[in-house]
């Protein structure tokens, strides 16, 4: 996500305690925190694809294989 659209998130989160946001305001600051988290969670999936778990038995997992258990 580039500087720019970060800025315009902290402006409209500003605008939004003091004034309130028009509903075209509403939509853009939703797509934008929509697009960083997004980014956000892309950046850790690449980590966690990569990372393993040592069980105190010695065992090492995939720690991807163990999140998708969860699911």
């Amino acid at each position: 996500m580039t500087d720019e659209k970060i800025l315009r998130i902290n402006e409209l989160s500003k605008k939004a305690k003091t004034v309130g946001l028009t509903e075209e305001e509403k939509a853009e600051q939703k797509r934008l925190r929509d697009e960083y988290i997004a980014g956000f969670r892309a950046s850790l999936q690449r980590e966690l694809d990569n990372t393993y778990i040592k069980n105190p038995d010695g065992s090492v997992v995939k720690i991807k294989k163990k999140a998708d258990k969860k699911s």
